[in-house]
């Protein structure tokens, strides 16, 4: 009995360690996005969430910030091939959506690197583009209805969308206040999990007063 316990307690002292390696590898993950001022910087802080996935195979958040990080690379470039970025972009959260099916910040963040693809050519593009982010954006809601990133980000995109084509601040407005009431109680699992999104909420619904 007294060895059983003991191989036991070995065992739970392992998990303990491997947790303590991933929540550090995000930790230092986190710190290089939060400090990233360049593309570079940019660049390296998705590489190493990237690094980390292959890693930790059973992990879709190192994949998920690997994601964002290089998403953002296409707006911080201005030259940037925007394609490229996303298509980048849409691997990096297939990886995650391999080990987390039906994540609704996955399918936010599909619905952004669409929305990125479509600003290269508007008209050319939104029949293709628009219709793949608002599907994403669709399957966000089914997954989590109060994930406010889904309302910031609609409402984002309909702001800058003709009120013919049914956009505008109005319907915007809106969008953004449902996002922020959400934002007043939202909670993430963890301390790594996404928890951005209500400060540009608030800077878009300024705007649309």
């Amino acid at each position: 009995m007294k060895h059983a316990l003991v191989i036991i307690s070995m065992f739970f002292a392992g998990m303990a360690v491997a947790q303590t390696k991933f929540e550090s590898a995000m930790g230092r993950g986190l710190e290089q996005f939060k400090a990233a001022k360049t593309v570079d910087d940019m660049t390296t802080a998705s590489a190493f969430f990237e690094r980390v996935g292959d890693a930790e195979k059973d992990k879709w958040l190192p994949y998920y910030y690997a994601a964002y990080s290089y998403y953002l690379t296409g707006w911080m470039n201005p030259k940037a091939d925007k394609d490229k970025v996303a298509e980048k972009t849409k691997d990096l959260i297939s990886k995650a959506e391999a080990i987390e099916p039906n994540n609704s910040e996955l399918y936010c963040l599909r619905q952004m690197a669409a929305i990125q693809q479509m600003t290269v050519d508007p008209m050319a593009r939104w029949q293709t583009y628009g219709a793949e982010a608002r599907a994403a954006l669709d399957k966000a809601i089914k997954a989590d209805p109060n994930n406010p990133r889904i309302y910031y980000l609609n409402g984002q995109t309909l702001m800058n969308t003709p009120e013919a084509f049914g956009g505008g601040k109005a319907v915007a407005k809106k969008l953004f206040e449902k996002s922020l009431e959400l934002y007043k109680t939202f909670q993430p699992a963890s301390p790594f999990h996404p928890n951005w999104g209500k400060e540009e909420a608030e800077k878009l619904l300024a705007a649309c007063q």
